[in-house]
């Protein structure tokens, strides 16, 4: 019988105001005894990491891109994946791995624990106002009896906050198991992950990343309206545009770009629009030298930004476009996950995404007025009209890491 493995990367992204949300972990049959989650390490380097994510987000970003098909993905939830299928990666398969993340020598693990704790919303904050909501959450699920060696559990529980449930891939319950747990994580902005998982299957390896948050300054609704959109095949649809006009925004350009930071609520995270002035593909944006140039490029200024709302999935068969990436060894028989347990590779890994966006974060989140009197606002110095192709990164600016990436190529469709 072939021995395989399912890497599993869900995610959700709920831009919205609102309530709170709900956190269940698989229940943990086996974990490593007495290591508890550990206490994020201030010496610990983020950044080669961090740089490592931005760089992956525009490489499958590129092997993704469709310039007629709305994109969005999270560079941040694929790398929890795979940096806990990389604890138990020996050889080549860890090369292999190392080298599409630029995962530094020293290991990902220390690093994106500190990342997960540091863009993860504290217990009991998540929901109230002025603050977002982020959860990060790794599962691993494994079948009955299956041996899992100490060292990956205890760097599964104390790296990834994570233990291994125990279910029986033999049977069609098992998807189910894993699909509630996704549901529960995701708030049911996705429903499934499986619709069935081969009988063979001997680990899933599960992460989800949610997040709920409102602008920090939402758009007036009054001034929505239908504009035209034009497509990358010079096409055009309708569809209900955002304005803001005059207000300060951080505000950056280059030849070919231009860029607007619209702040959420509490200050650390932002969504980048990045809009061609040229003929540049919108996804070459995502690219880590533009993205380092928006970031330090940011100045106050007065802008007329135009910007659809957008309200879109895509889901991502990751083993094919992560070949593409060079990452070939884990997908096969001479795979080594030796580090886990004996004999297994990954024979599927899937990504699934969606987003909303409109004037107050999301089209489910009660509408907020926010009303001021005074002076009118300045001129626009710059002028942003995202009426084509244009790219978005949503970033947790403290640590810089990418929670989001995607294309808007046509904010039409779903």
């Amino acid at each position: 019988m072939n021995r395989r493995a399912f890497l599993t990367s869900a995610l959700a992204a709920a831009l919205t105001a609102g309530c709170g949300f709900s956190t269940v972990r698989p229940p943990d049959a086996r974990r490593a005894a007495g290591v508890d989650r550990s206490a994020v390490d201030p010496v610990v380097p983020t950044a080669p990491v961090v740089d490592g994510l931005v760089a992956f987000g525009s490489d499958l970003g590129r092997a993704l891109a469709d310039p007629m098909t709305n994109l969005v993905f999270s560079p941040a939830s694929i790398g929890f994946a795979f940096g806990m299928v990389r604890a138990g990666a020996r050889g080549a398969t860890a090369d292999q791995i190392d080298a599409a993340f630029r995962f530094p020598p020293t290991g990902p693990h220390a690093p994106l624990n500190t990342i997960a704790q540091a863009v993860v919303t504290p217990n009991g904050l998540a929901g109230r106002p002025g603050r977002p909501a982020v959860s990060v959450a790794n599962g691993l699920f494994a079948q009955h009896g299956l041996p899992i060696a100490e060292a990956f559990l205890r760097t599964l529980a104390g790296d990834y906050g994570a233990g291994v449930a125990d279910v029986d891939f033999s049977s069609p319950a098992a998807a189910e198991q894993i699909n509630a747990w996704v549901r529960a994580q995701t708030a049911e902005r996705i429903d499934k992950l499986f619709d069935k998982i081969a009988p063979d299957t001997l680990l899933v390896l599960a992460n989800a990343i949610y997040l709920k948050a409102d602008w920090q300054v939402p758009f007036d609704g009054e001034s929505t309206t239908d504009a035209t959109f034009t497509r990358a095949d010079r096409s055009t649809v309708l569809v209900p545009t955002m304005r803001k006009f005059g207000e300060s925004m951080s505000y950056a350009s280059a030849p070919g770009w231009q860029a607007v930071e619209l702040p959420y609520a509490g200050d650390e995270l932002v969504m980048w629009v990045l809009v061609p002035t040229g003929h540049t593909p919108a996804v070459d944006l995502l690219a880590p030298p533009t993205l380092a140039a928006v970031r330090t490029g940011l100045v106050p200024t007065p802008v007329a930004l135009t910007l659809p709302r957008w309200d879109f999935a895509t889901d991502v068969k990751l083993v094919e476009q992560m070949r593409k990436l060079g990452v070939e060894v884990p997908f096969s028989s001479a795979a080594d996950f030796s580090g886990i347990t004996d004999g297994v590779f990954i024979s599927a890994a899937m990504h699934r995404a969606n987003i909303t966006v409109n004037e107050t974060g999301t089209e489910a989140a009660a509408v907020t007025g926010i009303g001021a009197a005074g002076s009118g606002p300045p001129e626009p110095q710059a002028e942003v009209r995202a009426d084509h192709p244009f790219a978005f990164s949503i970033v947790h600016k403290p640590t810089g890491t990418p929670l989001f990436n995607g294309v808007v190529a046509d904010p039409a469709a779903r």
